[in-house]
């Protein structure tokens, strides 16, 4: 699939731009609008189903194997450093023979110029075949600036003295070394698990997630690490880790004003790392999903490693979570639902301060999917992000196309990755599979244009008319991070404070009250419900916000998340707007991890005159 698209417009209207909360800085004039060619890069054959022997010789006549058509048989990762590789992670499937190297998940390369490697495919697999064991995870593959290791998962694959991509590296050369975190004070038994790996751009270190359970309840804390290499254990340690958090409750967002009993204020240099996500390219920041400055609307936010200075990058009512800075520094790909409506029944509302999100945050972050269908587009900001009315370009923008790179059921997927001359973004889309569609669910299953009908394809965005541009040189990150928490192996799991029980007062930057009543439960380990009642509270002093909105809590097990929501909220002067929720309230089960919408009554947002309603259940 090939074709010249224009990037469209991100448009929303002029009322949901009215509260955008970045804390004041340099700001140039947002960019123009670009060209943008978006293309399929090449793949394995695809198999017409995973039995043994699907992959035949007529599929695959070089018997390089195959890969399955299922949506997940494929992640991206990151261009090489001669920007014409990019290494991805594929499932291949239909082997006749067991002992064929080319089964399950393995990482390929791929060529992006057109070119061949030595045996006429446009990619060549890594992994198959290799000596040492092979690791369960190879997720978010990401190269090496040596162009010789690539990171998978928690495993760094080596070359040795050979480039990935010369002819001469072969599977049979190429060592895994697991990532080794030490969470025991010994190192006793297994060490700590990581997920969402990322190379800080000066390739000594690296930036990770861990999962924690507290009380009840799953969160998770980000993290920063030296890779050590352990000659003698075959392995690379992580050295000199560092917990991004910071404990108290004076850190927090939402946090009671210092000095004044009873009031609360919206604490915008508080550091609250939802989910590392990566760092900006000359690596002085960290990137990350953080505590909302604005009711369910979830951001990308950059903290300063060295003086801990917090910007939010995005303001958006919809959800992002994906980011990737050009190496240059001067732009960012995000995976975004604007464009889409899928939050607007939660975020449409500007400025509602962030007081309920301390029990409704995992819930409104979750209902962005649909299992396992995102509802992402691809979107183009500047180093800058959100400012004004200025929202970026979705590059993805040609709807109404079956197959295009803008048909809204192939949706974009996790992360997307800029070219080293910062002229290009690779990323990847999955097409809506059943559940997702079909059967009980109102969008029928649509029909695969890809080769071999596949559900997942390796795309290219090329930014034509740009100049090729160097790579900013990234400051080293520092081993210890001065807000940070050292990491001591074996201590506790970290716990975000609890805000105390209690009624409490939020005055608006410019007018009016929130009168705020938090609930705890018996035991006081957790909240149970938080409520707040607005008289004319306003930020911005262009709109008012009044009346009520409550959410409760409950926990099935720590993933999964029972809210009752009750919402009767009335926005008027420059925005005429209103939140409501039917008589018994929006009651809201979902699974964290399974994504899965089960919702009894209705939340809705008018802004305007335009409605935004919740999505139907499974959908």
């Amino acid at each position: 699939m090939a074709g010249r698209l224009m990037g469209g417009a991100t448009l929303i209207p002029a009322s949901l731009l009215l509260v955008v909360g970045h804390q004041a800085v340099a700001t140039t004039t947002p960019p123009s609008h670009e060209r943008v060619v978006i293309d399929a890069l090449p793949l394995p054959p695809t198999a017409p189903s995973d039995t043994p022997g699907a992959c035949t010789t007529a599929i695959n006549p070089r018997a390089t194997g195959c890969m399955s058509a299922h949506y997940f048989a494929l992640q991206a990762g990151s261009f090489l450093p001669d920007g014409r590789h990019v290494v991805a992670r594929v499932t291949f499937a239909g082997a006749s023979d067991p002992a064929s190297p080319y089964r399950g998940e393995q990482l390929i390369l791929v060529k992006t110029d057109g070119s061949r490697f030595a045996n006429g495919d446009a990619w060549k697999c890594l992994s198959c075949g290799m000596t040492d064991p092979m690791p369960r995870d190879m997720s978010y593959p990401q190269s090496f600036h040596d162009g010789r290791r690539v990171l998978a998962g928690s495993t760094i694959f080596d070359c040795g003295t050979l480039a990935l991509t010369d002819d001469r590296c072969t599977p049979t050369g190429i060592r895994a070394y697991p990532v080794h975190w030490q969470v025991s004070a010994d190192d006793s038994g297994r060490p700590g698990m990581m997920r969402e790996l990322r190379l800080h751009p000066d390739n000594d270190h690296i930036g990770f997630n861990a999962v924690a359970i507290n009380d009840g309840r799953m969160d998770q804390f980000g993290y920063t690490a030296r890779l050590h290499f352990n000659a003698p254990k075959a392995r690379y340690d992580l050295e000199q880790v560092n917990l991004l958090f910071r404990p108290g409750i004076e850190n927090r967002t939402l946090r009671p004003v210092p000095g004044k009993p009873g009031q609360l204020e919206i604490n915008k240099a508080g550091i609250e790392v939802g989910e590392f996500r990566g760092f900006t390219a000359d690596g002085r920041e960290a990137v990350y999903v953080g505590y909302p400055w604005e009711s369910s609307n979830i951001d990308i936010f950059a903290v300063g490693l060295a003086d801990g200075r917090v910007r939010r990058l995005t303001s958006h009512p919809e959800y992002v979570d994906p980011v990737d800075f050009s190496p240059d520094g001067q732009w960012m790909a995000i995976e975004d639902t604007r464009g889409t409506d899928r939050q607007m029944f939660l975020a449409a509302m500007r400025g509602i301060p962030p007081i309920t999100d301390l029990l409704s945050s995992s819930a409104v972050s979750s209902t962005r999917n649909n299992m396992d269908r995102r509802f992402f587009n691809l979107v183009l900001l500047d180093a800058q992000g959100d400012r004004g009315a200025y929202m970026g370009q979705i590059l993805t923008d040609q709807p109404g196309v079956p197959g295009s790179a803008g048909d809204p059921n192939w949706n974009a997927m996790a992360d997307p990755r800029w070219s080293p001359d910062s002229r290009a973004i690779v990323y990847w889309q999955a097409l809506a599979t059943t559940p997702a569609c079909g059967g009980a669910n109102p969008l029928p299953c649509p029909t695969s244009t890809e080769p071999g009908g596949r559900h997942a394809r390796l795309m290219i965005a090329r930014l034509p008319d740009r100049k090729a541009s160097a790579a900013v040189k990234p400051v080293a990150l520092p081993d210890r991070i001065g807000w940070a928490t050292a990491y001591v192996p074996g201590m506790p799991t970290p716990k975000r404070a609890l805000l105390p029980a209690g009624d409490y007062v939020l005055h608006g930057l410019k007018s009016g009250t929130a009168q705020v009543r938090v609930v705890q439960r018996a035991d006081g380990k957790a909240i149970d419900s938080i409520s707040a009642r607005y008289q004319n509270y306003s930020d911005d002093g262009r709109s008012q916000i009044n009346g009520g909105e409550s959410v409760s809590e409950k926990r099935a097990n720590p993933q999964t998340t029972q809210i009752l929501w009750k919402s009767d909220l009335r926005q008027s002067g420059a925005v005429s707007g209103s939140k409501t929720s039917s008589p018994d309230g929006f009651a809201l089960s979902i699974d964290v991890m399974v994504n899965k919408l089960e919702a009894a009554g209705t939340l809705s947002t008018m802004i305007d005159g335009k409605t935004y309603k919740q999505p139907a259940n499974g959908t």
